[in-house]
């Protein structure tokens, strides 16, 4: 088997860049493939992958950075499958140990570097909930929440904190840009900081920003980031246009020159900067390094017709500064996609939903369609009219699982065992306890941290309704804190969780279910601190009451928000709004940057589509509540990334905006009264 023989041109350059030199040739100079929407990315990486493992690079000396667990593990699976299947049996090999997202690799080398670097080896992860919380207890201490409200909320101040550490930028920059309300409180928001910070870590915790940040800076000792650069032959990573100045930083530190770096990505597809995401990352690693990177450009689309292709490729031509591609498709057929001018948006709901029954008729399931949209509210409208017509549907969000409350409980009893010193899990767990409350808790966790371990809560002295309840708790967490084996200590964490679990919340059913799943997902790892830390860098999705078909339906519709869509597809998808105000959204144009990425959402949702693509326009919105005016209808233009020269690449079907509806004429007929009856089913 030939790894390459099914690759196009481009893809099999990528694949092959630099190699063939035999065992112990040098790593090559930095490649970037800048892969264009559906060209086959997943494919040509897992085939460098093999083609590095095929030519003897030791698995071991192989980094793969992605911004999923799932990425990397299936990109692994394809690689190794690949070189077995070309060594047939019994000819060696072995498996890449370092593949995963750039979090759990920072995660996995601090927990290694941590005596050298200052930090415990056991340090708790945070989630984003703990940390504000933590967060809050610092902002109350500093005396910033009282009597001044105004003063930013525990998650906004945790955003600015986030958004400073990833971007790299100094805090009055972060202000300006995408928190100006806040900026009268550059001051106090740095002395927050630096609280924080320091309780962060008297507590040997970290928090997901800290993973990173902690790795970063590790990497500006030279020493370290040399031996750390040379324990890797070549440094592969994925989707590089969602990088953040971070994650920049440790790669050129990592391979100052370079040697062996491999990126993939696409800048027309970056828009994650609300996250600290930067494009600037791939369009300027050609020159980051000491020497200039090859670039391969994949332009064979494998998803869409040549239609559909030619409207994306028009959006994106627009773009100020771009990696210059188009792509194009070898599949036959297809014809240009649909710009809709619709009267109003109760008119783009009807369209919508007449499109997708008649596509149902001609044989397309509910499952191959999907609405996307710029915001979550643009879909209020459509999601009532599916209601109403008992037209299933999915709307992508929902609870994650580590925020239910009581996966959160059951987390914090493990985290709390395994760092005694971690008081935000602690207080938690000792609240958990009738009776406990957050002043007698603060007692119990300055007694432990006296003494060290968790040994101090046998003989702490709770209020006399608690001990009972307390001393079960007591005895439940020195055994766990003691235990050696791993398997059996979420059953023990459970056996004392299921009367509080009772006591304290409802749908118990569905919680337990929750439980189990944690139980389950708890044997696949080799020990409590690795099943934290995978846990809080990669949790499941959604609570059991969410999770899996939503429907006793087999098939349902999807509606997602143009974010949430990044890497998905359909056959047919349909686009809402297509208007100024919401593509772009009028809180997203106060800048060139800004604009540029709006036009890159609209590409990404542009390019999930299959066989059919539908933008809608309707030419007016229904404004409520203005003091002045009242209701009122407005003129919506369509969005400025449609302009007319671009229109030849759609076909227009128009309406115009249809007046409101009109009640039935109720005939003249005698009076009854209902509610008369209703009430006497009663007696």
């Amino acid at each position: 088997m030939d790894i390459v023989e099914d690759l196009n041109p481009r893809q099999r350059e990528a694949v092959d860049f630099g190699l063939g030199a035999g065992r112990g040739a040098p790593p090559p100079g930095p490649l970037l493939v800048v892969a264009g929407a559906g060209s086959g990315k997943t494919k040509t990486l897992s085939c460098r992958v093999a083609r590095l493992l095929l030519d003897g690079v030791d698995p071991g000396r192989i980094l793969l950075l992605t911004f999923s667990r799932r990425a990397a593990a299936e990109m692994i699976r394809r690689a190794e499958g690949m070189v077995a299947a070309t060594r047939r049996a019994g000819a060696g090999g072995g498996a890449v140990e370092w593949a995963g997202t750039f979090h759990a690799i920072g995660a996995r080398l601090l927990r290694l570097w941590a005596p050298v670097i200052g930090l415990e080896p056991g340090f708790s992860i945070l989630d984003r909930g703990d940390a504000e919380d933590l967060l809050d207890l610092v902002r109350s201490d500093l005396g910033m929440a009282k009597g001044r409200a105004r003063f930013p909320k525990k998650g906004t101040c945790l955003g600015i904190y986030s958004n400073a550490v990833n971007s790299q930028r100094p805090l009055d920059q972060v202000l300006e840009s995408h928190f100006p309300w806040c900026a009268e409180w550059e001051g106090e928001l740095k002395r927050l900081f630096r609280g924080f910070v320091e309780l962060k870590q008297r507590q040997s915790v970290l928090d997901y920003d800290d993973l990173l940040l902690w790795w970063a800076r590790m990497m500006e000792e030279a020493s370290i980031a040399a031996q750390v650069g040379d324990q890797f032959d070549h440094v592969l990573v994925d989707e590089y246009q969602d990088t953040n100045a971070l994650q920049a930083s440790i790669l050129v530190r990592m391979k100052p020159d370079g040697a062996g770096m491999m990126a993939v990505g696409d800048d027309a597809q970056s828009i994650y900067a609300f996250r600290a995401a930067t494009v600037r990352n791939i369009l300027d690693f050609p020159a980051m390094f000491g020497q200039p990177a090859h670039v391969v450009t994949l332009e064979q689309n494998y998803r869409s017709t040549q239609g559909i292709l030619d409207a994306c490729n028009a959006v994106i031509r627009h773009a100020k500064e771009r990696h210059s591609k188009d792509l194009f498709t070898l599949r036959a057929g297809g014809g240009k996609p649909l710009l809709a001018t619709v009267g109003d948006e109760a008119a783009q709901v009807d369209y919508v939903i007449g499109r997708i029954l008649g596509n149902l008729e001609e044989g397309i399931a509910l499952r191959q369609h999907a609405v996307l949209f710029r915001a979550s509210h643009h879909s209020a409208q459509l999601e009532l009219e599916l209601t109403r017509r008992h037209i299933p549907y999915r709307k992508f969000g929902g609870l994650k699982f580590l925020e239910a409350a009581h996966v959160k409980d059951l987390v914090s009893v493990l985290r709390f065992a395994e760092n005694p010193r971690d008081q935000a899990a602690g207080l938690r767990v000792l609240k958990l306890v009738p009776g406990i409350g957050p002043s007698t808790a603060r007692k119990a966790l300055a007694a432990v941290d006296a003494a060290g371990g968790l040994n101090a809560l046998v003989a702490f002295a709770p209020p006399p309704n608690a001990r009972e309840s307390w001393a079960d708790l007591a005895a439940m967490l020195v055994e766990l804190a003691a235990a050696r084996e791993w398997p059996g200590q979420v059953a023990l964490v459970r056996r004392w969780y299921d009367p509080v679990l009772e006591l304290v919340y409802d749908d118990v059913t569905a919680r337990r279910s929750d439980i189990e799943q944690l139980e389950r997902l708890s044997t696949a790892h080799g020990s409590r601190q690795r099943f934290l830390t995978d846990l809080a860098l990669d949790p499941p999705d959604a609570t059991g009451a969410e999770a899996g078909t939503p429907f006793l339906e087999e098939d349902w519709l999807t509606l997602s928000t143009i974010h949430s869509a990044k890497g998905q597809e359909w056959r047919s998808v349909f686009i809402l709004n297509l208007v100024d105000g919401c593509i772009p959204s009028d809180l997203a144009t106060g800048s060139q940057p800004e604009i540029e990425e709006e036009r890159r959402l609209l590409y990404v949702a542009m390019t999930r589509a299959r066989d059919q693509l539908t933008l809608i326009h309707p030419l007016r919105f229904h404004v409520r509540g203005q003091a002045q005016f009242g209701d009122r209808h407005v003129f919506a233009p369509r969005s400025r990334f449609l302009p007319p020269g671009d229109l030849k690449f759609f076909e227009l079907t128009g309406g115009a905006p249809r007046g409101p509806r009109q009640d039935a004429v109720v005939p003249a007929v005698e009076r009854v009264d209902l509610g008369a009856r209703m009430r006497d089913m009663w007696g």
